[in-house]
């Protein structure tokens, strides 16, 4: 398939783990964890199967040049030293996102703005014309991540957020991430081996990533587009290829999914979004109130919910959180419960002893990742 490389793919606070247990599934090579970061080793074959199959990667980068700096002067000649005739000519467009962690640079804008300049302006002289900027659709989005006096170049080979899988089409208000979704699925060692309810549904998010999870249904397998298939070097065949090995891995799933949601407009978009999916065989949701609900079955059910964590939708909160502890308690015996929210006040007046507790982030928001017991009978 071609000689390996290095990539970095990007993820959120407290997956790195996660996301390294996945490369190294997948096939990866010189995996290492970093802060919000996993470094591996692969071809442009895995680099796509990366892309598709990975539920907790944000994005995956192929970074091509590193150099030092101390000055906006030596950003602009370390990016206009790189030959960007090898990855684009001067007809295509062209975007760039920059992280930056310094003292010599505080604007990541500018840091693109500069990084921007340096390239179109290599295209003037060498060609006598430039590449456009395209934020939306280019046909070449490179990442600069500035770390004190470093500089790392890299191509996103993903384009777009991977938390954009594609079957959301509707949304509520504060809708979960796809990549925090799936990342919470399999913290909580979710693995299609029981039956499965989220009592809070919202738009299906939850729903729909542990359906795939217990199908092994690629996490990007709905999505619209890669940036690596606009690259010069793409190989389509070798892309289907993957794709086609990937989904022969997809396995049937022999238990129930549910979702409930006492708002109706929810219920409706959650719909639309599994039929998306291409999930509404495995997936059923109704509109209630987890409040008056209780288990259906008598087999192990593992539930996994993101309450509302304020009261923009009329809830008061204490007793909203009093009210998820006592029907735990009292409906749902031989459950797992996971529960993720950001107010952390709120989340005291549950009443039950949480078995575990990990600290993640909703956004910016600091949240905890809470596991409750409910034993039948005496423990």
């Amino acid at each position: 398939m071609g000689y390996n490389f290095k990539m970095t793919a990007k993820t959120l606070f407290g997956f790195e783990e996660l996301l390294a247990n996945e490369l190294k599934q997948l096939g990866a090579l010189n995996i290492q964890t970093g802060l919000r970061m996993v470094s591996f080793e692969g071809d442009n074959g895995f680099m796509y199967k990366a892309n598709l199959a990975c539920r907790t990667a944000i994005k995956i980068l192929k970074p091509i040049h590193t150099f030092k700096l101390k000055n906006e002067q030596e950003l602009y000649d370390g990016i206009y030293k790189i030959d960007w005739s090898e990855y684009m000519n001067e007809e295509q467009t062209l975007a760039i996102d920059a992280t930056v962690f310094s003292d010599f640079f505080t604007h990541s804008k500018y840091v693109s703005l500069k990084s921007k300049d340096a390239i179109v302006d290599q295209f003037r002289d060498k060609k006598g014309t430039r590449p456009n900027v395209d934020i939306d659709r280019p046909d070449l989005r490179i990442n600069i991540h500035i770390n004190q006096d470093e500089c790392t170049v890299s191509l996103d080979s993903s384009g777009a957020s991977l938390h954009q899988r594609g079957y959301k089409t509707a949304t509520n208000i504060a809708p979960i991430n796809e990549v925090l979704a799936a990342g919470l699925l399999m913290l909580s060692g979710w693995d299609g081996q029981c039956d499965f309810l989220d009592p809070m549904c919202g738009s299906g998010t939850i729903l729909i990533e542990a359906a795939m999870i217990a199908c092994n249904i690629p996490a990007n397998i709905n999505r619209y587009e890669f940036a690596f298939e606009r690259w010069a070097d793409y190989d389509n065949a070798m892309f289907e290829t993957i794709q086609a090995a990937l989904l022969k891995k997809t396995r049937e799933f022999h238990y129930k999914i549910k979702g409930h949601d006492i708002d109706i407009t929810a219920i409706k978009k959650a719909t639309d979004n599994i039929k998306n999916a291409n999930l509404d065989e495995y997936i059923d949701i109704e509109q209630d109130d987890f409040f008056d609900t209780k288990k259906e079955s008598q087999g192990k059910l593992h539930i996994l919910f993101n309450p509302p964590y304020d009261e923009r939708i009329g809830i008061k909160t204490e007793e909203f959180y009093e009210d998820i502890g006592n029907t735990l308690k009292r409906n749902y015996p031989g459950t797992t419960a996971w529960m993720i929210t950001a107010n952390l006040e709120a989340l005291k007046f549950v009443g039950l002893r949480p078995s575990r507790k990990i600290k993640l982030f909703n956004a910016k928001l600091e949240a905890k990742f809470v596991k409750y017991e409910m034993y039948s009978g005496s423990r």
